[in-house]
């Protein structure tokens, strides 16, 4: 199929961008790597009125540190994320989730920016900035305003980005000492989308686990936090006991995203799996 009529605009600066979508407002859809709206809209899923390419805006691809966190233009295509050395030094779960993602031509031409702004729940980089507590930087043309990882989703394929407004950029929170991470994913094959997905992070002191944080992916409508299992972590020693106490305790996330890949049942079993995989990979034990 191809896609209904639409209208193209092409602004080649930041504000003429800002201009151009408080004009067309919820008509308008931004194009930057395509790889998610272009198909969308072949199947006519989406039907936008104006499909405003953003590919011309100078600036908006940095990979850059700023003070303690690490920011990340929208425009940053994957292959350069992926392949970035701030990332792989300063932002290890990232790196991890990088492994997992799509396939090389995809990587190519997809961005950061578009993929969160997709919020698709099967995507390894919504449960990765939950994790990581990162920040989306939301900008329109009264300036720009924070958005907390945890609060931008909010539903799939939704996110805390009103009418007029775009995610210009990503700042995530650089890796400190002591900080530890584990990724795991299991997928149909590899660079496809997820069936389940955790991410971890936690610090570990005197070997008591301190500022755990466990986020889950592709088993709900948004990616989300698994609190009971951080809970059975903290304070605690990080030990296979342990370990094993926080996979039981993802019994608290009911699976409500699924599909043909795996119904209720198997995506529960699949989230205790990975976290305690995930676990025991911040713990520098490999996967268990």
């Amino acid at each position: 199929m191809k896609p209904a009529p639409f209208r193209l605009e092409q602004p080649d600066t930041i504000n003429a961008l800002c201009s151009v979508l408080a004009q067309h407002g919820d008509d308008a859809r931004i194009l930057a790597g395509g790889q998610s709206l272009v198909p969308m809209m072949n199947f006519r899923l989406v039907a936008p009125e104006v499909l405003v390419d953003i590919n011309r805006i100078a600036g908006l691809d940095y990979i850059r540190q700023e003070g303690d966190f690490i920011a990340i233009g929208a425009m940053a295509r994957h292959a350069d994320v992926k392949g970035a050395p701030l990332v792989a030094r300063h932002l290890p779960l990232v790196a991890l989730a990088y492994a997992h993602i799509a396939h090389v031509t995809v990587r190519n031409r997809g961005t950061i920016g578009g993929n969160l702004s997709h919020a698709d729940p099967s995507s390894e980089l919504p449960a990765v900035a939950i994790c990581l507590g990162a920040e989306f930087v939301v900008t329109s043309e009264g300036g720009s305003r924070i958005v907390a990882a945890d609060q931008f989703f909010t539903g799939m394929f939704e996110v805390d980005v009103k009418q007029g407004e775009f995610l210009s950029a990503i700042r995530f929170p650089a890796a400190r000492p002591g900080q530890r991470f584990g990724f795991q994913e299991f997928s149909p094959r590899y660079g496809d989308f997820a069936t389940a997905l955790v991410a971890v992070s936690l610090t570990v002191t005197d070997g008591v686990v301190q500022d755990v944080r466990i986020a889950h992916g592709a088993v709900q409508e948004s990616p989300g936090r698994i609190a009971a299992a951080e809970a059975a972590l903290n304070g605690q020693h990080l030990s296979a006991a342990t370990i094993s106490a926080a996979a039981e305790a993802t019994a608290e996330i009911q699976p409500t995203l699924q599909n043909y890949h795996g119904d209720e049942a198997f995506k529960a079993d699949l989230l205790r799996s990975l976290t305690a995989r995930a676990l025991h990979e911040a713990a520098g034990e490999g996967e268990q």
